[in-house]
């Protein structure tokens, strides 16, 4: 298996165990402030984790204009989209939000091909709309609907989706530099700012022992779960990661049912069926076409695959993967591959 969908599965799996323990944490946490204890964790951990691997602060590597994007990926990703998922949670069963999550992957690509003109075909336009399918299931009005055609809970689960699809897209602007100071920095600057948001409204700080808890499902579930999500974009590209990603519910679903105890209709059911034919849809993709590679300079963790056939200007030791400022020739060829950090051309 390629070890980019390794990365994703792995982010999918520790996202989607940390919605249900998140909706456990709710009764003795307001929204605002745990959407910030989670995020606070995360960003404490890694960096923490980044000191501790460098051996101290080294420079973020980032590029002058990449920095806008990381920004916005840090105001969508870790200010709104946690307050919307935690708000969303409090009028809706934790397995519905767990299945409804997998809008995210649907946003995420509508975004990637519509805004940043990555490719498709059709059978991931056809997995999405499988998802589409199943979300719409979910969201149908019940008898606790409150008139509006659509339930509250399931609105915000959408707000919150559609801020993590504009993050993901604005990530992959810059998942070539460190995952590990890229999701530290989104978690230590999401969780400051809900947390002192949640202050100066007045939110009573939780006891220890849940606040500490709910910075270790933040560190699990959004930080270690972030830095395998961008080492996925750089193999697999936005819309792909999405897709992989969209497994994430099913998870946390599943925890949903066995942990918290919860009772679900037919239209659960259904849902899952559709949404799990979405993603197998994708999971069996396959792109291939001939190709030409525009020069390139960037530095990234690589080894010396058909792509990175380049000399070294420095005393080299022969391990791989290693990371340096490396320029990519012109090159036309044809194998199977994903819009990654080397594949971002136009069809």
């Amino acid at each position: 298996m390629n070890a980019s969908v390794g990365f994703a599965l792995g982010a999918a799996a520790l996202f989607g165990l940390s919605t249900p323990l998140a909706k456990l944490l709710l009764g003795s946490v307001s929204p605002v402030l745990l959407g910030g204890l989670l995020y606070l964790g995360s960003g404490l951990g890694l960096i923490a984790a980044r000191l501790w691997r460098d051996k101290g602060w080294q420079a973020s590597g980032l590029k002058p204009g990449e920095w806008p994007w990381l920004a916005g990926a840090i105001g969508f990703g870790g200010v709104l989209g946690p307050v919307a998922l935690m708000l969303g949670l409090q009028h809706i069963a934790g397995s519905t939000a767990s299945l409804l999550l997998n809008l995210e992957g649907v946003l995420t690509a509508v975004l990637a091909w519509v805004v940043f003109r990555e490719n498709a075909d059709r059978r991931v336009v056809a997995g999405m709309l499988a998802i589409v399918a199943g979300g719409v299931v979910l969201s149908w009005p019940t008898g606790s609907s409150n008139g509006t055609g659509l339930d509250w809970g399931a609105g915000l689960i959408v707000l919150a989706c559609l801020c993590w699809a504009i993050d993901n897209n604005l990530t992959r602007k810059v998942s070539a530099s460190d995952a590990l100071f890229i999701a530290g920095s989104k978690g230590l600057v999401a969780g400051c700012v809900n947390v002192s948001i949640a202050m100066t409204v007045g939110e009573a700080w939780p006891a220890w022992p849940t606040a500490l808890g709910a910075m270790v499902v933040g560190l699990l579930g959004y930080g270690i779960s972030l830095v395998l999500f961008v080492l996925a974009l750089r193999g697999l590209g936005t819309a792909r990661t999405g897709a992989y990603f969209s497994v994430a519910p099913f998870m946390g679903a599943l925890v949903s049912l066995l942990l918290l105890g919860e009772s679900v209709g037919p239209g659960f059911w259904i849902a899952c069926g559709l949404m799990a034919l979405g993603v197998w849809l994708h999971l069996t993709e396959r792109h291939e076409h001939e190709h030409t590679h525009e020069p390139m300079d960037h530095s990234h963790a690589h080894d010396h695959d058909e792509h990175h056939q380049h000399t070294h200007d420095f005393q080299w030791d022969g391990q791989e993967p290693h990371v340096h400022e490396h320029r990519h020739p012109a090159m036309t060829h044809k194998h199977p591959h994903f819009p990654d950090i080397h594949h971002r051309h136009v069809h």
